[in-house]
Protein backbone atom coordinates (compact mmCIF):
# COMPACT_ATOMS: atom_id res chain seq x y z
CA UNK A 1 0.00 0.00 0.00
CA UNK A 2 3.09 2.56 0.76
CA UNK A 3 4.34 1.37 -3.05
CA UNK A 4 1.34 2.18 -4.24
CA UNK A 5 0.43 5.68 -2.56
CA UNK A 6 4.15 6.86 -3.39
CA UNK A 7 3.89 6.26 -7.00
CA UNK A 8 0.24 7.74 -6.90
CA UNK A 9 1.84 10.94 -5.12
CA UNK A 10 4.82 10.74 -7.85
CA UNK A 11 2.03 11.13 -10.83
CA UNK A 12 0.10 13.62 -9.59
CA UNK A 13 3.72 15.75 -8.81
CA UNK A 14 4.18 15.16 -12.68
CA UNK A 15 0.79 16.03 -13.74
CA UNK A 16 1.11 19.23 -12.26
CA UNK A 17 4.78 19.98 -13.44
CA UNK A 18 3.76 19.09 -16.71
CA UNK A 19 0.53 21.70 -16.18
CA UNK A 20 2.58 24.74 -15.17
CA UNK A 21 5.48 23.66 -18.28
CA UNK A 22 2.16 23.76 -20.44
CA UNK A 23 0.55 27.38 -19.27
CA UNK A 24 1.02 29.75 -22.39
CA UNK A 25 3.09 32.89 -21.81
CA UNK A 26 0.79 36.50 -21.60
CA UNK A 27 0.34 37.56 -25.26
CA UNK A 28 1.84 39.82 -27.11
CA UNK A 29 0.62 43.29 -27.70
CA UNK A 30 2.16 46.59 -29.40
CA UNK A 31 2.54 49.81 -27.48
CA UNK A 32 2.87 53.22 -28.20
CA UNK A 33 3.28 56.44 -26.12
CA UNK A 34 1.27 59.50 -27.31
CA UNK A 35 2.05 62.08 -30.06
CA UNK A 36 2.48 65.49 -28.01
CA UNK A 37 2.46 68.27 -30.39
CA UNK A 38 0.68 71.83 -31.67
CA UNK A 39 -2.23 70.97 -33.26
CA UNK A 40 -5.20 73.10 -34.50
CA UNK A 41 -8.85 71.79 -34.33
CA UNK A 42 -10.53 72.71 -37.59
CA UNK A 43 -14.18 72.94 -38.70
CA UNK A 44 -15.63 70.99 -41.70
CA UNK A 45 -18.29 71.50 -43.91
CA UNK A 46 -20.03 70.64 -47.09
CA UNK A 47 -19.45 72.99 -49.83
CA UNK A 48 -20.22 73.40 -53.35
CA UNK A 49 -17.84 75.58 -55.91
CA UNK A 50 -19.29 78.80 -58.17
CA UNK A 51 -17.63 80.67 -60.73
CA UNK A 52 -16.41 84.25 -59.89
CA UNK A 53 -17.60 85.25 -62.58
CA UNK A 54 -20.54 84.25 -65.23
CA UNK A 55 -22.08 85.60 -68.28
CA UNK A 56 -24.46 84.86 -70.58
CA UNK A 57 -24.12 85.78 -73.82
CA UNK A 58 -26.85 87.10 -75.89
CA UNK A 59 -27.08 88.81 -79.09
CA UNK A 60 -27.33 92.45 -78.81
CA UNK A 61 -28.46 92.99 -83.01
CA UNK A 62 -31.09 90.78 -84.47
CA UNK A 63 -30.39 89.16 -88.01
CA UNK A 64 -28.70 85.68 -89.54
CA UNK A 65 -25.27 84.08 -87.96
CA UNK A 66 -23.09 83.90 -90.45
CA UNK A 67 -20.51 81.81 -88.60
CA UNK A 68 -19.68 80.38 -84.72
CA UNK A 69 -15.67 81.10 -84.26
CA UNK A 70 -15.36 78.53 -80.89
CA UNK A 71 -14.92 75.06 -80.13
CA UNK A 72 -17.00 74.08 -77.76
CA UNK A 73 -15.89 73.90 -74.24
CA UNK A 74 -12.69 75.65 -74.83
CA UNK A 75 -11.03 78.29 -72.61
CA UNK A 76 -11.71 81.47 -74.58
CA UNK A 77 -10.21 85.09 -73.31
CA UNK A 78 -11.83 88.52 -73.13
CA UNK A 79 -11.95 89.97 -76.44
CA UNK A 80 -12.06 86.80 -78.20
CA UNK A 81 -14.45 86.55 -80.95
CA UNK A 82 -17.33 83.83 -80.54
CA UNK A 83 -19.86 84.50 -83.42
CA UNK A 84 -20.77 87.12 -86.72
CA UNK A 85 -23.86 88.45 -87.45
CA UNK A 86 -24.91 89.27 -90.66
CA UNK A 87 -23.42 92.99 -90.69
CA UNK A 88 -24.78 94.00 -93.88
CA UNK A 89 -27.79 95.68 -92.87
CA UNK A 90 -26.41 97.61 -89.81
CA UNK A 91 -23.22 98.57 -92.62
CA UNK A 92 -25.83 100.08 -94.52
CA UNK A 93 -27.81 102.40 -91.69
CA UNK A 94 -23.83 103.81 -90.62
CA UNK A 95 -23.51 104.91 -94.62
CA UNK A 96 -27.03 106.71 -94.47
CA UNK A 97 -26.33 108.02 -90.62
CA UNK A 98 -22.53 109.11 -92.75
CA UNK A 99 -23.95 111.06 -94.98
CA UNK A 100 -27.21 112.83 -92.74
CA UNK A 101 -24.19 114.00 -90.49
CA UNK A 102 -22.43 115.35 -93.64
CA UNK A 103 -25.37 117.04 -94.74
CA UNK A 104 -25.80 118.23 -91.51
CA UNK A 105 -22.72 119.98 -91.06
CA UNK A 106 -23.02 121.58 -94.16
CA UNK A 107 -26.28 123.83 -93.57
CA UNK A 108 -24.79 124.46 -89.99
CA UNK A 109 -21.70 126.12 -92.15
CA UNK A 110 -24.42 127.75 -94.40
CA UNK A 111 -26.21 129.11 -91.46
CA UNK A 112 -23.07 130.09 -89.86
CA UNK A 113 -22.30 132.43 -92.68
CA UNK A 114 -25.63 133.95 -93.06
CA UNK A 115 -25.27 134.77 -89.20
CA UNK A 116 -22.23 136.80 -90.17
CA UNK A 117 -23.44 138.56 -93.25
CA UNK A 118 -26.15 139.40 -91.12
CA UNK A 119 -24.12 140.84 -88.47
CA UNK A 120 -22.26 142.84 -90.89
CA UNK A 121 -25.00 144.46 -92.59
CA UNK A 122 -27.01 145.17 -89.29
CA UNK A 123 -24.18 147.77 -88.47
CA UNK A 124 -25.20 149.64 -91.64
CA UNK A 125 -29.32 149.24 -91.28
CA UNK A 126 -29.10 147.01 -94.82
CA UNK A 127 -30.91 144.09 -92.55
CA UNK A 128 -33.27 144.58 -89.54
CA UNK A 129 -32.23 143.33 -86.11
CA UNK A 130 -34.90 140.48 -86.30
CA UNK A 131 -33.37 139.02 -89.72
CA UNK A 132 -30.09 138.84 -87.42
CA UNK A 133 -32.42 136.80 -84.89
CA UNK A 134 -33.49 134.21 -87.50
CA UNK A 135 -30.58 133.64 -89.26
CA UNK A 136 -28.78 133.30 -85.49
CA UNK A 137 -31.69 130.52 -84.24
CA UNK A 138 -31.11 128.73 -88.00
CA UNK A 139 -27.22 128.12 -86.93
CA UNK A 140 -28.40 126.70 -83.71
CA UNK A 141 -30.86 124.64 -85.48
CA UNK A 142 -28.60 123.42 -88.15
CA UNK A 143 -26.00 122.57 -85.12
CA UNK A 144 -29.03 121.05 -83.13
CA UNK A 145 -29.44 118.94 -86.31
CA UNK A 146 -25.73 117.80 -86.68
CA UNK A 147 -25.71 116.57 -83.09
CA UNK A 148 -28.31 114.39 -84.07
CA UNK A 149 -26.63 113.47 -86.51
CA UNK A 150 -23.79 112.41 -85.26
CA UNK A 151 -25.80 110.10 -82.43
CA UNK A 152 -26.65 108.29 -84.81
CA UNK A 153 -24.10 107.28 -86.50
CA UNK A 154 -22.58 106.03 -83.22
CA UNK A 155 -25.61 104.07 -82.92
CA UNK A 156 -24.89 102.65 -86.33
CA UNK A 157 -21.49 102.26 -85.64
CA UNK A 158 -22.40 100.50 -82.21
CA UNK A 159 -24.45 98.65 -83.95
CA UNK A 160 -21.82 97.40 -86.89
CA UNK A 161 -19.46 96.35 -83.92
CA UNK A 162 -22.05 93.97 -82.70
CA UNK A 163 -22.88 92.07 -85.26
CA UNK A 164 -19.08 90.70 -84.15
CA UNK A 165 -20.13 89.12 -80.47
CA UNK A 166 -17.10 89.18 -78.50
CA UNK A 167 -16.24 87.14 -75.15
CA UNK A 168 -16.64 89.70 -72.09
CA UNK A 169 -14.68 87.76 -69.67
CA UNK A 170 -11.67 85.18 -69.87
CA UNK A 171 -12.85 81.30 -68.80
CA UNK A 172 -14.74 78.35 -70.27
CA UNK A 173 -17.20 78.50 -72.72
CA UNK A 174 -20.31 76.26 -72.80
CA UNK A 175 -21.58 74.92 -75.97
CA UNK A 176 -22.84 76.87 -79.35
CA UNK A 177 -26.95 77.54 -78.89
CA UNK A 178 -27.32 78.73 -82.30
CA UNK A 179 -26.03 77.35 -85.41
CA UNK A 180 -25.02 79.60 -88.52
CA UNK A 181 -28.21 80.42 -90.32
CA UNK A 182 -30.13 80.65 -87.69
CA UNK A 183 -32.18 84.34 -87.00
CA UNK A 184 -31.78 85.77 -83.53
CA UNK A 185 -33.33 88.41 -81.78
CA UNK A 186 -31.23 91.69 -80.72
CA UNK A 187 -31.73 93.57 -77.31
CA UNK A 188 -35.05 95.23 -78.78
CA UNK A 189 -37.17 92.03 -78.84
CA UNK A 190 -35.80 89.81 -76.08
CA UNK A 191 -32.12 88.86 -76.91
CA UNK A 192 -31.37 85.15 -78.00
CA UNK A 193 -28.68 83.04 -75.65
CA UNK A 194 -25.55 81.99 -77.71
CA UNK A 195 -23.60 80.79 -75.19
CA UNK A 196 -22.68 80.90 -71.52
CA UNK A 197 -19.25 81.50 -69.75
CA UNK A 198 -17.96 80.61 -66.74
CA UNK A 199 -14.34 81.80 -65.01
CA UNK A 200 -12.31 79.21 -63.40
CA UNK A 201 -9.12 80.64 -61.86
CA UNK A 202 -9.98 81.42 -59.17
CA UNK A 203 -13.10 80.08 -57.78
CA UNK A 204 -15.77 80.27 -55.18
CA UNK A 205 -16.97 77.61 -52.62
CA UNK A 206 -20.19 78.12 -50.38
CA UNK A 207 -21.08 76.70 -47.69
CA UNK A 208 -23.13 76.65 -44.64
CA UNK A 209 -21.93 77.13 -41.15
CA UNK A 210 -24.08 75.87 -38.71
CA UNK A 211 -25.51 78.26 -35.79
CA UNK A 212 -23.81 76.44 -32.89
CA UNK A 213 -20.39 76.58 -34.73
CA UNK A 214 -21.18 80.38 -35.40
CA UNK A 215 -21.36 80.93 -32.17
CA UNK A 216 -18.74 78.66 -30.70
CA UNK A 217 -16.58 80.93 -33.10
CA UNK A 218 -17.84 84.57 -32.26
CA UNK A 219 -17.10 83.11 -28.80
CA UNK A 220 -13.42 82.89 -29.56
CA UNK A 221 -13.12 85.84 -31.55
CA UNK A 222 -14.37 87.77 -28.26
CA UNK A 223 -12.03 86.28 -26.16
CA UNK A 224 -9.43 87.20 -28.81
CA UNK A 225 -8.17 82.83 -29.32
CA UNK A 226 -9.47 82.82 -32.74
CA UNK A 227 -9.39 85.78 -36.19
CA UNK A 228 -12.84 86.41 -37.25
CA UNK A 229 -13.59 85.45 -41.33
CA UNK A 230 -15.25 89.03 -41.46
CA UNK A 231 -12.39 91.11 -41.67
CA UNK A 232 -9.46 88.21 -41.60
CA UNK A 233 -8.72 85.69 -44.57
CA UNK A 234 -8.83 82.75 -42.50
CA UNK A 235 -7.10 79.61 -44.14
CA UNK A 236 -9.02 77.04 -45.58
CA UNK A 237 -8.68 73.67 -47.17
CA UNK A 238 -11.17 71.79 -49.49
CA UNK A 239 -10.88 68.11 -50.16
CA UNK A 240 -12.77 67.43 -53.33
CA UNK A 241 -14.82 64.09 -54.11
CA UNK A 242 -13.25 61.05 -54.21
CA UNK A 243 -9.91 62.39 -51.87
CA UNK A 244 -9.48 61.73 -48.12
CA UNK A 245 -6.93 64.23 -47.82
CA UNK A 246 -7.23 68.16 -48.71
CA UNK A 247 -5.82 68.92 -52.00
CA UNK A 248 -6.77 72.40 -52.26
CA UNK A 249 -5.95 75.52 -49.99
CA UNK A 250 -7.61 79.11 -50.05
CA UNK A 251 -8.90 81.99 -47.75
CA UNK A 252 -12.06 83.01 -46.40
CA UNK A 253 -13.59 85.77 -48.69
CA UNK A 254 -17.32 86.27 -47.12
CA UNK A 255 -20.05 85.66 -44.59
CA UNK A 256 -23.35 86.58 -44.74
CA UNK A 257 -25.17 89.43 -42.75
CA UNK A 258 -27.92 87.01 -41.35
CA UNK A 259 -28.73 83.10 -40.67
CA UNK A 260 -30.91 81.65 -42.68
CA UNK A 261 -34.02 81.30 -40.83
CA UNK A 262 -35.21 77.96 -42.43
CA UNK A 263 -32.01 75.74 -41.54
CA UNK A 264 -30.55 78.37 -38.95
CA UNK A 265 -27.02 78.20 -40.54
CA UNK A 266 -24.96 81.30 -42.01
CA UNK A 267 -23.76 81.38 -45.85
CA UNK A 268 -20.08 81.48 -46.16
CA UNK A 269 -17.99 81.72 -49.16
CA UNK A 270 -14.16 81.28 -49.70
CA UNK A 271 -11.94 81.47 -52.59
CA UNK A 272 -9.97 79.08 -54.09
CA UNK A 273 -7.11 79.39 -56.40
CA UNK A 274 -7.58 76.71 -59.67
CA UNK A 275 -4.59 76.89 -61.43
CA UNK A 276 -4.54 73.61 -63.00
CA UNK A 277 -8.30 74.28 -63.83
CA UNK A 278 -9.39 71.01 -62.43
CA UNK A 279 -12.03 72.01 -60.38
CA UNK A 280 -15.49 73.37 -62.25
CA UNK A 281 -18.30 74.98 -61.04
CA UNK A 282 -21.06 72.90 -59.31
CA UNK A 283 -18.60 70.58 -57.91
CA UNK A 284 -19.01 69.26 -54.14
CA UNK A 285 -16.14 69.71 -51.67
CA UNK A 286 -15.30 69.07 -48.20
CA UNK A 287 -13.84 72.35 -46.36
CA UNK A 288 -12.22 73.06 -43.30
CA UNK A 289 -11.68 76.32 -41.46
CA UNK A 290 -9.96 76.54 -38.16
CA UNK A 291 -12.07 76.65 -35.15
CA UNK A 292 -9.30 77.13 -32.79
CA UNK A 293 -5.96 78.69 -31.80
CA UNK A 294 -3.05 76.48 -31.68
CA UNK A 295 -2.74 74.14 -28.55
CA UNK A 296 -0.44 71.20 -27.47
CA UNK A 297 -2.43 67.62 -27.85
CA UNK A 298 -1.55 64.25 -27.10
CA UNK A 299 -2.52 62.09 -30.01
CA UNK A 300 -2.75 58.09 -30.40
CA UNK A 301 -3.95 56.29 -33.73
CA UNK A 302 -7.60 56.41 -33.98
CA UNK A 303 -7.31 51.72 -34.29
CA UNK A 304 -6.46 52.04 -30.74
CA UNK A 305 -9.79 53.54 -29.70
CA UNK A 306 -12.88 51.08 -28.67
CA UNK A 307 -16.04 51.39 -27.82
CA UNK A 308 -17.98 50.43 -24.24
CA UNK A 309 -21.55 51.54 -24.85
CA UNK A 310 -21.25 55.19 -24.55
CA UNK A 311 -17.58 55.69 -23.58
CA UNK A 312 -14.41 55.93 -25.51
CA UNK A 313 -11.58 53.73 -24.49
CA UNK A 314 -8.15 52.92 -24.56
CA UNK A 315 -6.25 49.85 -22.79
CA UNK A 316 -3.05 51.13 -21.67
CA UNK A 317 -0.09 48.69 -20.38
CA UNK A 318 0.77 49.78 -16.66
CA UNK A 319 4.23 49.33 -15.05
CA UNK A 320 3.55 45.56 -14.32
CA UNK A 321 2.54 44.64 -17.46
CA UNK A 322 -1.42 44.32 -16.96
CA UNK A 323 -4.10 45.74 -19.17
CA UNK A 324 -6.18 49.20 -17.98
CA UNK A 325 -9.49 50.04 -19.32
CA UNK A 326 -9.15 54.27 -19.52
CA UNK A 327 -11.80 56.38 -20.71
CA UNK A 328 -11.18 58.95 -23.04
CA UNK A 329 -12.52 62.35 -24.74
CA UNK A 330 -12.10 62.49 -28.15
CA UNK A 331 -11.12 65.34 -30.48
CA UNK A 332 -10.73 65.65 -34.16
CA UNK A 333 -8.74 63.50 -36.46
CA UNK A 334 -4.90 66.00 -37.18
CA UNK A 335 -2.73 63.93 -39.79
CA UNK A 336 -4.03 60.44 -39.50
CA UNK A 337 -4.14 60.63 -35.92
CA UNK A 338 -6.90 61.09 -33.11
CA UNK A 339 -6.77 63.89 -30.55
CA UNK A 340 -7.23 62.81 -27.27
CA UNK A 341 -8.45 65.87 -24.98
CA UNK A 342 -9.15 64.02 -21.53
CA UNK A 343 -7.52 60.57 -20.37
CA UNK A 344 -3.96 60.03 -21.03
CA UNK A 345 -0.93 61.42 -19.95
CA UNK A 346 2.09 61.71 -22.11
CA UNK A 347 3.99 58.61 -20.23
CA UNK A 348 1.13 55.72 -20.77
CA UNK A 349 2.09 53.40 -22.92
CA UNK A 350 -1.20 52.35 -25.30
CA UNK A 351 -2.22 49.31 -26.75
CA UNK A 352 -2.16 50.19 -30.29
CA UNK A 353 -2.14 46.65 -31.63
CA UNK A 354 -3.63 43.50 -30.36
CA UNK A 355 -6.74 45.18 -28.62
CA UNK A 356 -8.38 41.09 -29.29
CA UNK A 357 -5.78 39.57 -27.18
CA UNK A 358 -5.62 41.98 -23.92
CA UNK A 359 -7.89 41.45 -21.62
CA UNK A 360 -8.53 44.47 -18.19
CA UNK A 361 -6.51 42.97 -15.39
CA UNK A 362 -4.58 40.69 -17.30
CA UNK A 363 -0.86 40.68 -18.29
CA UNK A 364 0.37 40.97 -21.81
CA UNK A 365 3.88 41.24 -23.15
CA UNK A 366 4.32 44.50 -24.40
CA UNK A 367 6.71 45.80 -27.16
CA UNK A 368 6.88 49.22 -28.25
CA UNK A 369 6.06 50.11 -31.73
CA UNK A 370 7.51 52.19 -34.10
CA UNK A 371 6.47 55.80 -33.63
CA UNK A 372 3.41 56.83 -34.96
CA UNK A 373 2.86 58.54 -38.32
CA UNK A 374 4.05 62.16 -37.87
CA UNK A 375 6.22 61.72 -34.69
CA UNK A 376 9.80 61.68 -35.13
CA UNK A 377 11.05 59.23 -32.15
CA UNK A 378 12.97 55.78 -33.22
CA UNK A 379 11.46 53.11 -32.42
CA UNK A 380 12.42 51.28 -29.14
CA UNK A 381 11.38 48.35 -26.82
CA UNK A 382 9.24 48.39 -23.91
CA UNK A 383 12.11 48.44 -20.47
CA UNK A 384 11.05 45.02 -18.55
CA UNK A 385 8.06 45.65 -15.54
CA UNK A 386 9.88 47.54 -12.92
CA UNK A 387 12.72 48.77 -15.01
CA UNK A 388 13.26 52.27 -15.53
CA UNK A 389 14.03 54.62 -18.23
CA UNK A 390 17.47 56.34 -18.45
CA UNK A 391 17.23 59.67 -17.42
CA UNK A 392 18.27 60.70 -21.02
CA UNK A 393 15.04 59.35 -22.43
CA UNK A 394 12.40 62.07 -23.46
CA UNK A 395 9.24 61.89 -24.64
CA UNK A 396 8.23 61.56 -28.42
CA UNK A 397 9.41 64.85 -30.42
CA UNK A 398 6.94 67.67 -30.64
CA UNK A 399 5.72 68.31 -34.20
CA UNK A 400 3.46 71.12 -35.44
CA UNK A 401 0.10 69.61 -36.80
CA UNK A 402 0.36 69.39 -40.66
CA UNK A 403 -1.90 72.45 -42.00
CA UNK A 404 -2.00 74.07 -38.53
CA UNK A 405 -1.53 77.74 -38.98
CA UNK A 406 -0.93 80.54 -36.42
Amino acid sequence: MGVLLALALGGCDNKAAQSQAAAPPPPPVTVAQPVKRTVTDWDEFTGRFEAIEEVQVRARVGGFVNSVEFKDGAIVKAGDLLYIIDPRPFEAVKLQAEGQLADARAKGELAKRDLERGLNLVQTSAVSEQVVDQRRQALQAARAAETQAEGALKAAQLNVEFTHVLAPITGRVSRHLVTPGNLVQGSEGGSTLLTSIVSLDPIYIYFDVDEATYQRNSRLWFEGKRPSSRDTPNPVQVTLTGETKPSHEGKMDFLDNRLDVSTATLRSRAVIPNKDLQVLPGQFGRVRIIGSSPYEALLIPDTAIATDQSRKIVFVVKDDNTVEARAVVLGPLDDGLRVIREGLKAEDHVIVDGLQRARVGAKVTPKMAQAPAGDKAPAADKAPAGDKAPAGDKAPADKPAAGAKP
